[in-house]
């Protein structure tokens, strides 16, 4: 692996530690290296948060200098001011590792590439362009600007990171959600870790649409929100023959939250990030619908009820271990 390479794949191994939080953001990566060393890695964490690229930039400003007045500043418009007062070509021999073209636009954060465009790095390396059209055209400020920009290393690795944000600006995007123990076993109580629980609800934090089975909320009686986050309850759309419900659970109770029980999938053309969360039922009635799988695999046995979906396969986009659990997301392969 060449040293350019490992260096996008370490962009592209931060931009997946936020991937599901980013929405309407893509989740993006960013490394910047002087004289073969890497100094800085910076993600999107959350929309209106500052960029990967701004996030890297900090922290490399704070290891190329003694200045610490820019440490404790976490807006996107003051670490650009700040930066932009103080770089006094401090970037001039820096590369720089990006997952997706810097964006080009002001939006609630400002341009990543007029930023970029002032510090003067001496390459900038791109996996993948902006596809979206309010935000692309970063690149071509960059080289107008004299900046040397290098496409597409690692494009198809950016692509995959990238799928989301494309899919749910051209319709929407499906996520299946499940949790396994090694033994395949999906029942018996809790099954992931506090952190994996965690992630789930910071995912549902950001989605429009949270898509669960009428078996599984007549057994479990779930809340479905995002309180481990302090975050927001999605709505929910419950797939069931029957309507027949205790309408006193909690998941029908919580303020501003529509729930809508039907025996069809029409509803999730209304939304954009969609999460599905179930079982083997639910993974076999949603195959068609589903761009993505996301399983948390814990490092425990027990239970009856296996996830054992037969002549599945998948091609295994990225895996972090997370505490105790294994976090893969993935794609089928005959999609």
């Amino acid at each position: 692996m060449s040293g350019k390479v490992k260096f996008m794949k370490m962009a592209l191994e931060a931009a997946w530690q936020f991937q599901g939080l980013t929405y309407p953001n893509p989740a993006v990566g960013c490394v910047i290296v002087q004289n073969g060393a890497v100094i800085a890695v910076g993600a999107h964490a959350k929309a209106g948060e500052p960029h990967a690229e701004v996030m890297a930039l900090k922290e490399a400003y704070m290891a190329l200098s003694i200045d610490r007045g820019i440490e404790a500043l976490t807006s996107s418009h003051d670490i650009h001011e700040y930066l932009l007062k103080h770089h006094n070509g401090i970037f001039l021999f820096c590369d720089i590792y990006v997952t997706l073209e810097p964006c080009s636009h002001e939006g609630k954060t400002p341009s990543c590439a007029s930023l970029l465009q002032k510090m003067r790095p001496q390459n900038i390396y791109i996996a993948h362009f902006d596809p979206n059209p309010e935000a692309k055209g970063g690149a071509q400020a960059l080289i107008s600007g004299g900046i040397d920009v290098h496409y597409g290393l690692c494009e198809e690795e950016g692509n995959d990171l990238l799928k989301p944000f494309i899919k749910w600006n051209e319709k929407n995007f499906v996520l299946f959600k499940w949790a396994q123990r090694l033994d395949g076993t999906i029942d018996g109580g809790l099954i992931s870790d506090e952190a994996s629980r965690k992630k789930v609800h910071a995912i549902r934090n950001v989605c429009d649409l949270l898509v669960i089975g009428g078996n599984t909320v007549r057994k479990d009686r779930p809340t479905l929100d995002a309180r481990l986050v302090d975050g927001r309850a999605p709505d929910v759309l419950i797939y069931s023959k029957s309507k027949d419900f205790d309408k006193e659970m909690a998941l029908f109770k919580i303020k501003d939250r529509n729930v809508f029980i039907e025996d069809n999938f029409e509803r999730l053309k209304d939304y954009k990030n969609i999460l599905i969360e179930g079982g083997p039922g639910m993974f076999e009635a949603t195959k068609a619908i589903t761009h993505r799988y996301l399983c948390f695999l814990a490092s425990s046995t027990g239970g009856s009820v296996k996830f054992s979906n037969e002549n599945e396969n998948f091609k295994i986009l990225q895996s972090t271990k997370l505490d105790n659990d294994l976090v893969l997301w993935m794609q089928s392969k005959e999609k």
